[in-house]
């Protein structure tokens, strides 16, 4: 673990490689698991605002359990999060042709309707951060449905900082990003 401003950041940000391989996983993070996608305090206003735009964009599976629900849900442990349809898929999970996994808002960006690509957790992944009240830590997070990518980035050597350098930026900014990549120029000498 090293320290960047108000962060703690873990080594195998930049040790490890990651390129998501959505032909192999099929978008499996947005499917699997107990739980919906983290979200931020921010995001709950702007979820709030984008959903008329996002609407269209939804399968109906997850439009009915977002109109039951709302737009995101609160868990047993307190942490906000976006709904699930019947305790899997994110509810704003959509299928392309190929049935792999992709997000409505993020196709809502695409195409123009709205200017909020997705909640930052999802934008990181598979770099999770925690917020404490001194610091937030920034992990890597090992998950076996992500081999395939964990595969590519190393046959491509794009580490996970490099994958996730737009998010890291939303997230923390271009200054911490530029001391993130100095920190890992060191780290290679």
């Amino acid at each position: 673990m090293f320290q960047l401003g108000k962060t703690i950041v873990s080594e195998d940000v930049i040790d490890k490689d990651f390129v998501c391989n959505l032909s192999a996983c099929k978008g499996a993070c947005c499917v699997d698991g107990d739980a919906g996608a983290p979200l931020e305090a921010d995001e709950i206003k702007i979820l709030k605002a984008i959903y008329p735009k996002v609407k269209p964009f939804l399968r109906k599976e997850g439009l009915d359990a977002i109109e039951k629900q709302g737009v995101y849900v609160t868990s047993e442990e307190g942490e906000l999060e976006t709904p699930l349809i019947n305790g899997a898929d994110c509810a704003y999970v959509i299928f392309d042709e190929n049935d792999v996994a992709l997000c409505a808002i993020e196709e809502a960006y695409n195409q123009g309707e709205i200017d909020w690509k997705k909640p930052v957790s999802c934008h990181l992944y598979p770099i999770r951060v925690q917020d404490y009240s001194e610091f937030s830590a920034v992990n890597y997070h090992k998950w076996q449905i992500c081999d395939d990518a964990c595969t590519l980035g190393k046959e491509l050597q794009v580490p996970v900082y490099k994958f996730v350098k737009e998010a890291l930026i939303r997230k923390f900014g271009a200054d911490w990003y530029s001391e993130l990549e100095k920190v890992a120029a060191e780290r290679k000498r």
